[in-house]
């Protein structure tokens, strides 16, 4: 597409960014990075889907600051991908604060039931238990907190791959059919039917 100069759209960087997350190899690194900051010199804002999977792969290459570089200019990171993603960037960093401070207060928040509650991946929790392992009050403490996450169901199965990498189903698209008449109000026959004899 760069090559015949075709426009990249907002959906093109998402799944070029994730090609490059699951290649997950220094020149796809290079390549997302290159693209990014070509987006950013044109001045296009770059979705938030685009920049997880721009974070992710950053981590997994072990490029931590770029990772908190790119993380830091997501508009709302609000996401559940975005939060698990926030903590295993405080991980790497060695910054155990933080991953705590945020299970602490998803955990012991007082939040209604209607309104939506962070959901924590179990691989991210593990990596936080292995982190905080040789520090006994955090253990304590780690395992109160994920006591209390599992009880108010905000723990999830999924591993941050599958956060990263579930795409929603688009409610217009399935709402089309549902609208379209097929039985004609005047005859009641089909409108096929009813087409034909008229």
């Amino acid at each position: 597409m760069k090559n015949q100069g075709v426009k990249f759209t907002k959906d093109t960087y998402v799944l070029a960014f994730a090609i490059c997350y699951k290649l997950n190899s220094p020149e796809s690194f290079k390549i997302c990075n290159t693209l990014r900051e070509e987006a950013l010199i044109k001045g296009e804002v770059l979705s938030r889907r685009a920049s997880c999977f721009a974070v992710a792969l950053a981590l997994n290459q072990n490029q931590v600051a770029k990772a908190m570089s790119i993380f830091s200019q997501i508009m709302n990171p609000d996401s559940i991908a975005c939060t698990n993603l926030n903590i295993v960037i405080h991980i790497q960093s060695n910054m155990l604060e933080t991953p705590m401070e945020i299970l602490t207060n998803a955990a012991e928040g007082n939040v209604s039931r209607f309104v939506k509650r962070n959901m924590f991946s179990e691989e991210v929790l593990a990596k936080v238990r292995e982190k905080v392992k040789d520090v006994p009050a955090l253990v304590t403490k780690f395992d109160e907190i994920y006591g209390k996450l599992h009880i108010s169901g905000q723990v999830s199965t999924y591993s941050l791959d599958a956060l990263l990498c579930y795409t929603p189903r688009d409610k217009k698209f399935h709402m089309l059919p549902l609208n379209r008449k097929t039985i004609s109000q005047r005859t009641l026959q089909p409108l096929s039917k009813s087409l034909l004899a008229e």
